[in-house]
């Protein structure tokens, strides 16, 4: 980030429901905390929660947004270790998906049979997701991020694979250096 540039931190994500009351529910068996619960009149009214350990919240409620409920679609969670938060949600009664991944090792796609079941199998940071939807449909995507992306050393985004790779190559030895283990730099 350059001398100039003034940070911009992502807070708040609106989640369109048809029932606020199910949809509270819902976030409180997550385990999120409840930050806000506000209704100055009949027509307006602010839920908010923040997962733990995020520094975004989400924002559900009467009069927030237009957007149809359920439209919000692939918001993503990122856990360092996926099969314990599955294990936990599964405890908690909500229905999770099966871990998968994505062979190209990019990014998983939006078609179910794009993808693979199963834990990626060399447990790669960003490389195994599981899914979940709250009640009205909109979508939650849990990634595993163990070791953070260090980006393209010249600052601009990563534009090919082998941009991507020495990205990966980055982190590892950053990791390393760290004491972090747990990445490995190959897709397959």
């Amino acid at each position: 980030m350059g001398r100039d540039e003034v940070e911009m931190k992502l807070e708040v994500v609106v989640i369109p429901v048809s029932d606020v009351d199910r949809a509270k529910s819902f976030y409180t068996k997550l385990g999120w905390r409840l930050d806000l619960d506000a209704a100055p009149n009949a027509e307006y009214r602010v839920v908010q929660f923040t997962p733990p350990g995020s520094s975004c919240s989400i924002i559900f409620g009467r009069g927030v947004t237009q957007a149809a409920p359920g439209s919000a679609q692939g918001l993503h969670l990122i856990v360092p270790d996926i099969v314990a938060l599955r294990n936990q949600l599964v405890a908690r009664g909500i229905g999770v998906s099966e871990p998968f991944y994505d062979p190209s090792g990019l990014f998983h796609h939006a078609q179910a049979g794009a993808v693979i079941q199963g834990l990626q199998p060399r447990r790669n940071s960003y490389g195994s997701y599981a899914s979940f939807s709250d009640p009205d449909g909109n979508t939650w995507v849990v990634q595993e991020v163990t070791v953070r992306l260090t980006g393209d050393e010249h600052g601009g985004p990563l534009t090919s694979i082998s941009a991507l790779q020495a990205s990966f190559r980055r982190a590892v030895a950053a990791a390393q250096g760290n004491g972090k283990s747990g990445f490995i730099a190959s897709s397959g």
